[in-house]
């Protein structure tokens, strides 16, 4: 991959809460080393993006295997866009769903995680954490009830909607979205939300749930950015970083 960024150089990036990364080239760089990584994790398969907000418009991953993404298939799309440019996935409508609604996320990724699908098809309305880390994911991860593609506005729209103040979101029978400051905290993201989709299942067989307070959910929410940070930098190295 072309000019790749250290693990260094992105941990430095993504410390400062809500900084946007004004550079093309920089930012370039960033979404497709956290493409490459939800591709390395295993959360993706053939389906799947990345994106980041830059000002007014959004750089996200073409529709290919994300293990394949460079810094010069990315497409550039307006958040406010209508039609989507060409080479653009479809799925784009979702990306421009969320940064419209929530001006304080700048990054979002789409993935497929297994568990999310068997947690979504179990879960009526919503996965509360059962542990600190699943907590940077909102106070509860939110479900929505629509396995269609979200490959118009007028579905995209509604998940959104969904995902509230939350930074993860369970679409039924069709994967996940997280967010972040940076591409790399979506990435950490939905690795937790792996994590956390699997334990709700596995503690729904044990018996007895017992889920986290508001209290230590909000603990662990303001602890959250130099930990998904260092989550970022350990995720990070199976793209060879």
């Amino acid at each position: 991959m072309s000019g790749h960024a250290t693990t260094e150089t992105v941990a430095d990036r993504t410390s400062i809460a809500g900084e946007v990364v004004a550079d093309r080239t920089a930012l370039a760089e960033e979404v497709v080393a956290a493409a490459r990584t939800l591709a390395a994790l295993g959360l993706v398969a053939a389906f799947g993006h990345v994106s980041a907000r830059r000002g007014d418009r959004m750089l996200i991953t073409p529709a290919i295997d994300l293990g394949q993404a460079t810094e010069e298939t990315l497409r550039e799309v307006p958040l406010d866009a209508t039609a989507l440019p060409a080479g653009t996935p479809g799925e784009a409508w979702i990306h421009l769903a969320v940064y419209q609604a929530r001006p304080d996320v700048h990054a979002v990724a789409r993935a497929i995680p297994e568990s999310a699908f068997a947690a979504g098809a179990v879960a009526s309305r919503s996965i509360r954490p059962l542990h600190g880390q699943g907590a940077m994911l909102g106070e509860t991860v939110p479900v929505h009830d629509d396995a269609r593609l979200m490959r118009s506005a007028d579905i995209a729209e509604p998940a959104a909607r969904t995902l509230g103040h939350a930074d993860a979101l369970v679409l039924r029978g069709n994967g996940a979205v997280t967010t972040g400051s940076s591409p790399g905290h979506a990435v950490a993201r939905m690795w937790l939300l792996d994590t956390t989709c699997r334990l709700h299942l596995a503690a729904r067989q044990a018996g007895a749930v017992r889920t986290l307070t508001s209290e230590e959910i909000a603990g662990w929410r303001a602890a959250a950015p130099p930990l998904l940070d260092r989550l970022w930098a350990h995720l990070r190295r199976p793209d060879g970083a």
